[in-house]
């Protein structure tokens, strides 16, 4: 079972924007951290951006992973199937098709749950994330975004 901590931040909605990721595994005793800023993207993007990372981090198929994200957005269009209603309508005046359809592709791989924290109200993992994603979106080192560019 692994446990997985994410957020996402943008400066700006667009804006300079970035992700953050701890990823615990306790039964190997291991906390992973990553992060990535990118020039232009939305907080939402950046919120399902650092969920997909952290699954196309994991090296086993079949893991066991809970997921805690402050976005609404993201937890509710997974675990209340919005997301399979969407790509049954193709997608139609949604955004982040590229994200959605990129999460889909690796989260078929795993057990995957999605959990609700309340962000900003002092969880420990939730405000490190906060601090990555908030850095990464502010350092030097920013990618394209280039699925939102594109369209943008």
């Amino acid at each position: 079972m692994v446990k997985v901590y994410t957020d996402g931040a943008s400066s700006g909605n667009p804006g300079p924007g970035g992700y953050g990721i701890v990823m615990i595994a306790p039964k190997f005793n291991l906390v992973k951290e990553f992060s990535q800023g990118f020039r232009r993207t939305t907080n939402n993007r950046m919120e399902l951006l650092a969920v997909i990372v952290a699954l196309e981090k994991l090296k086993v198929a079949n893991t066991e992973v809970t997921i805690y994200s402050d976005s609404s957005y993201v937890v509710n269009a997974v675990e209340k199937k919005w997301l399979d209603n969407w790509i049954k309508k193709g997608f139609k005046g949604k955004k982040n098709e590229d994200l959605w359809r990129r999460y889909k592709k690796v989260a078929v791989n795993h057990s995957v749950k999605l959990s609700w924290v309340k962000g900003h109200a002092g969880h420990p993992e939730n405000e490190r994330c906060d601090q990555l994603a908030t850095a990464a979106a502010a350092s030097s080192d920013l990618l394209v975004d280039e699925g939102y560019e594109a369209i943008n």
